[in-house]
């Protein structure tokens, strides 16, 4: 009965309603009239008809309402269990067209004069003794359970309020990644640049386990933004050493995620990334910057040095390598979902006597005085497999470095990464980038790019130099969330000089062949077995192949 008295009030109030409230009412029945193309009666014939509505006792009386109407069974319970409805004296219900006030009040009228009958003769059958009696068993019956789960309740709030009270921080984010990598290289002799392989010394190198740990902080201030700081501490010395260090004697060998330190902990990148309006992303590099963390590199299976592929050449193009360990800003612009411009400048982060080039105020150093990268890059995505890049490059290196002319990051032979013997450099560098999906599992990769570079001091000299790689990555090959992978390609190569006396990349070209197989063990840990095979190296047909056998295991939280 409680129920009852309180649809009464709810009437009532209804009853009561204001004019604004009831015009705007009548407005959006308007609209719906105006949807369904009906001319609606004007007030004065309404409010006529209105004093002959008539109540109906079954819903088969509106001539004009079907069993197919979306209202038909709603219609069907006020009609014969609330007796609620009433109809014109045509026999017509109207359902499609505006309701005035005059129609509102009259069907407000016969609902209440209903209710007031059932409360009077006490008769509803909505609430009856059954029902309660069946409330009441079934409460009973569930009693345990409703009590476990209001202690399940507490007990979670109480965890949730002791997580708050205890958590690290409000605005920052731990995430770490600790790689354990076992590596050997094998072969007969150490590569080497002339053209006489009796003069090369025979490759001894011992088998290898080392380490990488990084701990990344991510901090926000506004959900939007975010403030990176990373620590970094390893031990994986580079496998491109001399003969005497037990290298290969090639960068082409070197391993995508190596570089030591003595397990010494360092801050390897500060930076700052926050949205400036809808559709630009702005990031700031204090330490550590590089292009490949800011900028789409099209090869998303194999990019990372911690669960990408095992070489360094076969991560991305060396284009991505025209800026690194720098200081400077990148900003992405998203004009449409097809198409992506980056733009970036990068001061060199690279060491001079202790001091990084950006922060070294000393003549041929600082943000514009050291060496500099200016990168643009357009991303056109035509369809959700295809997705291009090209990209741009423009670039300048000094001999104030303590590692000298590097134009591809330690990729490729030495004299495609340093052709002038150390005099300063510049370069234009053009590339040109795509992956592809033809299904959900499979992604094709592969870029190719084109460098002119140019001595700045002494004899002028240039050279072109070109280089070019393939990817394939096949997901859940084996097992769901395994990957293999596939790479091949050319590393960077010097293909014409002007004014240099000799050309040592002439003697041949290298391919680089690279296979692994990601194991995913858990979210946390992924184990990646794999083989590189360097053929010529050093573009030279008189080296031996070299082989790189590696078991990457990598733990991350």
């Amino acid at each position: 009965m409680r129920e009852i008295k309180n649809m009464t009030k709810l009437f009532w109030n209804v009853l009561k309603v204001s004019p604004v409230i009831a015009a705007t009412f009548l407005s959006a029945n308007s609209a719906l009239a105006a949807e369904v193309n009906e001319q609606a009666t004007s007030v004065a014939q309404l409010s006529k008809e209105a004093n002959n509505i008539g109540q109906v006792t079954s819903v088969s009386q509106f001539s004009d309402v079907q069993p197919t109407d979306w209202a038909f069974q709603a219609l069907q319970s006020l009609v014969e269990r609330y007796g609620c409805i009433a109809g014109y004296p045509n026999g017509t219900y109207r359902g499609n067209r505006a309701l005035t006030r005059y129609e509102f009040a009259a069907g407000l009228n016969a609902c209440l004069d209903r209710v007031n009958e059932l409360i009077a003769t006490a008769t509803a059958d909505m609430v009856n003794k059954e029902d309660l009696a069946t409330l009441q068993r079934l409460q009973e019956e569930f009693s345990a359970e409703l009590a476990t789960l209001r202690g399940r309740v507490d007990a979670l709030e109480a965890r949730t309020s002791e997580l708050e009270a205890n958590q690290f921080s409000t605005t920052t984010k731990l995430s770490g990644e600790a790689i354990f990598s076992v590596s050997q290289a094998f072969g007969d002799q150490v590569a080497d640049t002339d053209e006489d392989p009796n003069n090369n010394p025979d490759l001894n190198s011992n088998t290898t386990f080392s380490n990488r740990v990084r701990l990344t902080l991510n901090s926000s201030f506004t959900g939007t933004d975010q403030l990176q700081t990373r620590l970094n501490a390893g031990n994986i010395v580079s496998n491109s050493g001399s003969a005497a260090a037990g290298g290969t004697g090639t960068n082409m060998t070197r391993l995508g995620y190596d570089g030591g330190s003595d397990n010494s902990v360092s801050i390897d990148k500060l930076n700052y990334a926050f949205n400036f309006g809808k559709r630009i992303r702005v990031k700031i590099d204090a330490v550590g910057g590089e292009l490949n963390e800011n900028v789409n590199v099209f090869n998303p299976d194999f990019r990372s040095s911690g669960s990408g592929a095992l070489s360094r050449y076969g991560r991305f193009s060396p284009i991505y390598r025209q800026a690194r360990d720098g200081a400077g800003i990148t900003v992405n612009i998203n004009p449409s979902d097809k198409f992506t411009l980056s733009a970036a400048y990068f001061a060199s982060g690279r060491t001079s006597g202790g001091v990084t080039n950006a922060s070294n105020p000393s003549d041929g150093s600082g943000l514009f005085d050291g060496d500099n990268t200016i990168f643009a890059q357009l991303a056109f995505k035509p369809s959700k497999a295809l997705n291009v890049g090209l990209a741009y490059a423009r670039t300048y290196q000094n001999t104030a470095n303590a590692d000298g002319i590097n134009l591809f990051g330690s990729t490729g032979s030495s004299f495609a990464n340093n052709p002038f013997s150390g005099s300063k450099t510049e370069a234009d560098n053009y590339g040109l980038q795509l992956s592809f999906n033809p299904s959900a599992k499979i992604t094709f990769g592969g870029w190719a790019g084109y460098t002119t570079a140019n001595a700045l001091t002494g004899t002028d000299r240039d050279a072109d130099i070109f280089y070019w790689g393939t990817t394939l990555g096949i997901k859940d090959f084996g097992r769901e969330g395994n990957t293999l992978g596939l790479i091949f390609g050319q590393p960077p190569k010097v293909t014409g000089t002007t004014n240099i006396a000799s050309n040592p990349d002439g003697n041949g070209t290298s391919y680089h062949i690279e296979g692994l197989y990601k194991m995913k063990f858990s979210d946390n840990i992924l184990v990646t077995p794999g083989v590189l095979v360097i053929l010529n190296p050093n573009h030279n047909d008189n080296n031996e192949p070299i082989y790189v056998g590696t078991l990457r295991t990598t733990f991350s939280f």
